[in-house]
């Protein structure tokens, strides 16, 4: 005998649904799947944005901080600053600086005994115009320090030996005589007969007045704004030299 089931078909529970069949599930699963991935984007997003947001704020912390502390540091910044051009400008003026003690020392010491000095004036530049200083044209034409000496000598052989003498002063390069001349010589090689300056010392015939510039060419040229007072010598040694 053949069994018959009696349960009606929409009823029996091996039968599928409509819903169970076709393409509908698969696109909810879709769905599903889709919203959970973006979900997950979304929080990882924004987990890495607040991540972000903590770093720039840690940045900008200790840039502000560095910041802060430049800002305390900066007196001494420029107190550096300050030091280092001070430094500078008191090297300059060293290297500028002439030594006069040395040079006047050397002159007392090659001075011969048949010279006079009336006027000497030391000067670190031809600018440099003291009053009552020695008046020597051929100041004029040297740039750095240098020596005018006006006095009187026996004979012109007594000019060339203080020519000679103050060749060996350590660092003098050129020495030039303007002028040398008698009381009573007209013609001598001179600018003139009369020699101004040698009014003081030429009272005897035979002594010569001179008017003599000496050089230092190698010593650095001291400019204008290098110290605000130019380094000058000046007097009359009007006793200087041997006796008459």
């Amino acid at each position: 005998m053949r069994p018959v089931n009696l349960i009606p078909k929409e009823e029996r529970l091996d039968t599928p649904k409509s819903l169970r069949s076709g393409p509908t599930a698969y696109i909810i699963v879709g769905a599903l799947v889709a919203a959970l991935l973006g979900v997950t984007t979304l929080v990882v997003t924004g987990n890495k944005i607040d991540d972000l947001n903590a770093e720039i704020a840690q940045v900008e912390g200790e840039t502000a901080a560095a910041q802060a502390k430049a800002a305390a540091l900066s007196p001494y910044t420029q107190f550096h600053s300050v030091r280092e051009q001070r430094v500078a400008t008191v090297a300059s003026l060293a290297d500028s600086r002439f030594d006069w003690e040395r040079v006047m020392r050397e002159l007392a010491l090659i001075l011969p005994q048949d010279v006079w000095l009336t006027d000497l004036t030391a000067s670190a530049s031809p600018g440099v115009a003291p009053a009552g200083g020695a008046s020597v044209a051929l100041r004029a034409s040297i740039p750095g320090p240098a020596l005018a000496l006006e006095g009187c000598a026996k004979g012109q052989e007594g000019v060339a030996g203080l020519v000679q003498a103050l060749r060996d002063i350590d660092g003098v390069t050129r020495v030039g005589v303007e002028s040398s001349a008698l009381a009573n010589d007209s013609d001598s090689g001179s600018e003139s007969g009369s020699v101004s300056g040698g009014e003081d010392c030429q009272v005897r015939d035979f002594l010569v007045a001179f008017k003599i510039a000496v050089a230092f060419d190698a010593a650095p040229v001291q400019s204008a704004t290098a110290s605000a007072a130019p380094e000058v010598i000046a007097s009359s040694p009007e006793s200087e030299g041997g006796e008459e």
